[in-house]
């Protein structure tokens, strides 16, 4: 009889954890639905975004943020960049970027051929001598050292865009986030 009620007890409370879990989350003090996980995005601490890339690891206080854009530009000629900005009530300005060769631009052409044949030569010297040199933020100084800023470089557009989605989620929610790239 013992055994029989501590099982039903069990079972009561096995299903009733399960039938919790399986409840959606509830809506935001505003209303709104919070979204599903992004690629490579979990729940944070309260009140911050961070993100961890192989360059580096960053974290803010949504509070602290005044604003974040995306855009495009073209860097010497020769390389696309595509960046996100972080303005912040402090000192410090966050640029996450991706670049590519302004030649991979131009589909079909020769140097597209050549410039990915470096790439792979470039990804392979890395793994031999255990640097992520292809990770690295490119630099020139002093023209592109700029004080007060922080820069890390994502390997993918992808990588970028779920990158900015997950921190325009978390500034425009106010629930904090953490982003992870590969």
């Amino acid at each position: 009889m013992f055994r029989k009620t501590l099982l039903l007890a069990l079972a009561g409370l096995l299903g009733g954890m399960i039938s919790v879990e399986a409840q959606p989350e509830p809506p935001a003090a505003d209303g709104t639905t919070p979204e599903k996980p992004k690629m490579g995005e979990s729940p944070g601490p309260l009140g911050f975004w961070q993100a961890t890339l192989s360059g580096g690891h960053y974290m803010v206080a949504l509070s602290r943020i005044t604003s974040v854009s995306r855009h495009k530009y073209v860097l010497d000629g020769t390389l696309i960049v595509d960046e996100v900005t972080v303005d912040t009530d402090g000192q410090a300005l966050a640029r996450f970027y991706f670049i590519v060769p302004i030649t991979d631009a131009a589909p079909g052409n020769a140097v597209t051929g050549l410039a990915n044949r470096s790439r792979e030569l470039l990804d392979q010297g890395a793994e031999k001598v255990g640097a992520g040199v292809q990770n690295m933020v490119m630099k020139k100084y002093p023209d592109t050292t700029h004080a007060k800023s922080l820069e890390y470089r994502v390997l993918s557009e992808a990588e970028l865009t779920a990158l900015y989605g997950s921190l325009r989620n978390a500034w425009e929610t106010g629930r904090g986030r953490q982003f992870a790239a590969k």
